[in-house]
């Protein structure tokens, strides 16, 4: 073991004591029960939805047990960190309304929120590790752990670096200042327990009672001495930073229950509480017929950003999100599922399905819920950003906006549905607008050519359509005029008549109102006729008819 002044000279020399951290970061005064949780992104890319669902159960339970919930920026590795990173973790959080109760932009008593920042409290930690025995100055090469490994596998040992692989652990004190005073980089390594082959036990807070192997392996606990700042590996830092930050729910993904044993021995060995950890299973995609995790390489709704692109509602992914944690709240109305609580004890240890068709059907489900105010709202504040060119057109025409809102919506026993999310906008109900509209090009324009009639009637029923064309408010008596205009041409009354003669007719009754909605809206789909041409008035809704009259 090295001498402490050997060791101590290794540390800044105005370096703390664990007591000053202690100290500086005193246990909370919260009620017995509160959570304290925390999120831990780490900026190597986008943010994942799994990691808004991860958030939001951590805000949640931490929220409704009087507790606290932080994010504290995991960025250690600073060799794979993204450039703007950390801004599309803000816009992502923001845009779910997960903002943290102590965050970097929030502040709080237990930072920095950012672990590049608490380079002197991991030093602290690591040195009085050093001083007891628990860990060890290493030196071992990139070569010589690849042929350490090399050894294990060829005679099927477990590979690791531990007991008498780990060439450090026990080296003469000379030999280590030797390196030393040689310059050679190191790292320290946790001395684990001799007890190789015990099993460990541990509670889950969603899985109930695990065992498994005890950790053997002297796992590194700061980086190599050739690098500035100095900083810890995941499992250290997050041991000292749980502790300090007074964390007493840990709730992660399941990828991480292989680390349990090696945590605990790192919590025990630093004498901090242990701490419950919850082990959530990863968001799964349905590929064929297997499951597979949710990538960020393959899949585009595995971003956050592709959400907030597409503009789907924050309540629809929240309440979607909440029903693939706990399933008695898909069954609950959206309002009243966003009110319960998310139980850690519900949730299941399967991966959930991403399932986007589901979730556009809970968006449309909620968006027919909203009054058309609500909708031109939270489009424009989409548009803002996304379609500046719809902004301007909405922000000059809100009128005709809202009464194209209220098509088939206000006082409507089953209100419209067809519009999923504000990125859908322009294509539902793009056509309202004289600007976004594509008016036909003619008799011969692909659409209605598409209807099998002959150009000129085609042109002949336009042209009656617009002599006699009244904007009357009741309906039967409005589309009475498509009626007129399609007898006197010729159409059949219905399709069956024209099945029995083909030949006799021009079209159905089908094709004459296809020739008006398509000149109308552009599409041989729509709402209501009618209703649209209340929305658009007379002038507008004749002006549509003139590259087809003239």
């Amino acid at each position: 073991m090295l001498d402490r002044v050997v060791i101590d000279a290794l540390f800044p020399a105005d370096l703390p004591e664990p007591e000053h951290w202690e100290q500086r970061y005193p246990a909370r005064q919260l009620p017995d029960d509160a959570k304290v949780t925390r999120f831990g992104p780490s900026p190597t890319g986008f943010v994942h939805i799994g990691g808004i669902y991860v958030a939001t159960i951590d805000q949640d339970v931490a929220r409704r047990s009087g507790g606290r919930y932080l994010v504290r920026v995991e960025d250690t590795d600073q060799s794979r960190e993204v450039e703007g990173a950390l801004e599309q973790f803000e816009r992502g959080f923001s845009y779910f309304g997960l903002q943290a109760d102590e965050d970097t932009l929030r502040g709080g008593d237990y930072g920095p929120y950012q672990q590049s920042g608490r380079e002197q409290i991991y030093l602290t930690y690591v040195r009085q590790l050093l001083r007891e025995g628990r860990a060890y100055i290493d030196f071992a090469t990139k070569d010589e752990l690849a042929s350490i490994t090399a050894r294990q596998q060829a005679t099927k040992l477990p590979t690791g670096y531990y007991g008498a692989w780990a060439i450090w652990r026990d080296a003469d004190p000379a030999d280590v200042q030797a390196k030393l005073d040689a310059g050679e980089p190191w790292v320290v390594r946790f001395r684990a327990p001799d007890d190789t082959g015990a099993r460990v036990r541990f509670t889950d807070a969603i899985r109930g009672t695990i065992e498994a192997e005890a950790n053997r392996n002297d796992v590194v606990i700061l980086k190599s001495s050739d690098q500035s700042p100095r900083l810890p590996t995941y499992h250290f830092a997050h041991a000292v930073d749980d502790h300090l930050m007074r964390v007493n729910l840990v709730i992660r993904g399941d990828e991480w229950i292989s680390s349990v044993p090696v945590h605990q021995q790192l919590f025990d060995s630093l004498g901090f509480e242990p701490i419950t950890y919850a082990h959530i299973a990863p968001l799964m995609k349905q590929e064929g017929g297997s499951k597979r995790k949710l990538s960020k390489r393959k899949d585009p709704e595995a971003s956050v950003d592709f959400y907030i692109e597409a503009g789907y509602p924050v309540e629809a992914v929240l309440y979607y999100l909440r029903g693939l944690a706990n399933g008695r709240l898909a069954e609950l109305p959206l309002a009243q599922a966003l009110d319960e609580p998310i139980n850690l004890d519900e949730m299941g240890v399967a991966g959930p399905l991403v399932d986007l068709v589901k979730l556009d059907d809970i968006s449309a489900d909620h968006i027919a819920t909203m009054s058309g105010a609500e909708i031109l709202a939270a489009v424009r504040t989409w548009a803002q950003r996304f379609d500046p060119e719809l902004l301007s057109v909405l922000s000059s025409s809100e009128e005709l906006a809202l009464r194209a809102l209220a098509v088939e919506r206000e006082g409507a026993e089953n209100p419209r549905k067809d519009l999923k999310k504000w990125s859908e906008f322009r294509a539902v109900y793009g056509f309202f607008f004289p600007q976004l509209h594509a008016p036909v090009t003619g008799p011969d324009d692909e659409r209605i050519a598409a209807l099998g009639v002959a150009p000129d009637v085609v042109r002949a029923v336009a042209a009656d359509f617009v002599a006699n064309y009244r904007q009357l408010d009741d309906g039967q008596e409005w589309f009475q005029q498509i009626r007129d205009v399609a007898a006197k041409h010729g159409f059949a009354k219905n399709a069956k008549e024209l099945k029995k003669d083909p030949d006799a007719f021009p079209g159905s009754i089908r094709e004459a109102s296809q020739i008006i909605r398509i000149a109308i809206t552009g599409s041989t789909r729509s709402p209501d006729l009618h209703s649209i041409t209340q929305a658009l008035g007379g002038d507008e809704t004749l002006r549509r008819f003139e590259t087809l009259t003239a």
